[in-house]
């Protein structure tokens, strides 16, 4: 049975009209695929993947396009059959311009030679995983992008993990991707879990879903089999970080600076243990993602979208932005980025996409009035305020020793501010200014 605690601070965030009280109940619905796709080459934590195709090439669905280098990189596959067009750099979402292959697609959907279903997959050894893996450009689907196969390769780890630990907390508000996917791909999740545990070799395996979503639990728990828990985890955001999930149900805690690894953990996704499955079973690259399009939009949707389609077809897809939009968020409202424009292409980390209006603007700052709301919030026990006054002093040094690089930028402290101060913001400024010193 899986020990469950809470984590000091946290949040409870609020929802509005369009939100996940709308989503969560709209079946994944596949998006038409687009006439041409943008697929960034650095779509991962890591190297980026080095181009190994030219224009004018024909290109097959789910071949690679870019070779992964270095110990911590992925390759990048095809979405859709066709011809490179172009070699060019694209921003993401992130704000970053990075390298992509432009694809213009001849909609046959021509499968690659190289993707095909694995005759014995319960016969493959843990290293015949992890290659597999590797092959197929898994990363973590959560958000953070850490390729997948890194993770599964505990060789080196001394000593090993002996506990998995599956994210299907999903607590960021509006985005319910992950939430239909347990819905109505349960018996996949629970196939992964089991490969990424025999790829481990740890003795116990244990997804954490947040209590809000009983069809979800009662999902999981319906196709889990033997070695697989699933538990209900209070509501309460940042549940779905690695750390508080790590705490929740292994009861351990990991080292500031340091990785699950410490707590002797690994810990994945429930849409990375979905695609793990369909890698391992099926030969599928990662060429697609569930994406949640919610808040302002014209018809709100959960949608299966390939990696590379603009955020422009897929808004039209719900049939565009509806009135009065002031602010267009590329993940969820706690955690997203900002963007100025849609022209920017889905990625493996896109989790969702949530146009707001005056309810997403943060409203006039003012002077620090002492209420300690942001300490009491934080779930790393820093001392928000603190930071934030130092780094508008131009003290990073003091910043930094106040514990800025501690901070995961979940954005409680500022959600929770009643002087409305960007103290997440304060700390994101600390930590760059510290990579800069190094």
């Amino acid at each position: 049975m899986a020990i469950t605690q809470t984590f000091g601070g946290g949040i409870h965030p609020h929802e509005t009209g369009g939100g996940k009280a709308v989503t969560c109940l709209l079946p994944v619905v596949t998006a038409a695929a687009p006439a041409r796709v943008t697929i960034a080459l650095s779509q991962h934590a890591g190297a980026p993947a080095v181009c190994c195709v030219k224009v004018g090439d024909k290109v097959d669905l789910g071949q690679v396009i870019g070779q992964a280098q270095g110990a911590v990189s992925a390759p990048v596959h095809a979405s859709v059959s066709g011809t490179v067009i172009a070699l060019t750099p694209c921003v993401v979402a992130s704000g970053k311009s990075v390298p992509a292959v432009v694809i213009e697609n001849d909609f046959e959907d021509r499968w690659a030679d190289t993707v095909r279903p694995c005759e014995n997959a319960d016969a493959l050894t843990p290293a015949q995983i992890v290659e597999i893996a590797r092959n197929a450009g898994l990363v973590g689907l959560g958000g953070a992008a850490f390729p997948t196969a890194v993770k599964l390769d505990v060789s080196k780890l001394d000593p090993k993990p002996d506990t998995l630990v599956v994210n299907g907390s999903e607590c960021e508000p509006y985005l319910t991707s992950d939430h239909r996917l347990m819905l109505e791909n349960a018996a996949q999740i629970v196939d992964g879990v089991l490969l990424a545990k025999k790829a481990t070799g740890v003795s116990r395996a244990v997804i954490g879903v947040e209590d809000n979503k009983p069809d979800a639990v009662a999902a999981l728990q319906s196709a889990a089999k033997d070695g697989v828990e699933v538990v209900a985890l209070p509501a309460k955001y940042p549940q779905g970080f690695e750390k508080m999930l790590i705490f929740a149900l292994a009861g351990r805690r990991v080292p500031n600076g340091a990785l699950p690894s410490a707590a002797q953990c690994v810990t994945m996704n429930v849409a990375t243990c979905a695609a793990l499955s369909a890698a391992v079973r099926e030969g599928k690259p990662l060429i697609e993602r569930i994406v949640t399009v919610s808040g302002r939009v014209g018809t709100p949707c959960n949608l299966r979208v390939r990696i590379g389609t603009s955020l422009l077809d897929v808004i039209e897809q719900a049939d565009g932005l509806a009135a009065g939009v002031r602010k267009l968020i590329v993940g969820g409202p706690m955690m997203g980025n900002a963007i100025p424009s849609l022209n920017v292409p889905i990625t493996k980390n896109f989790g969702g996409f949530v146009a707001l209006g005056e309810e997403g603007l943060s409203g006039e700052e003012s002077a620090c009035i002492r209420c300690g709301r942001c300490v009491r919030a934080c779930p790393m026990g820093l001392m928000p305020s603190k930071i934030d006054a130092l780094v508008r002093r131009n003290n990073y040094d003091g910043a930094i020793a106040a514990g800025a690089m501690n901070c995961m930028e979940c954005g409680s402290c500022t959600y929770c501010c009643p002087a409305k101060r960007e103290l997440t913001q304060s700390c994101r400024v600390a930590k760059a200014i510290a990579r800069l010193k190094k």
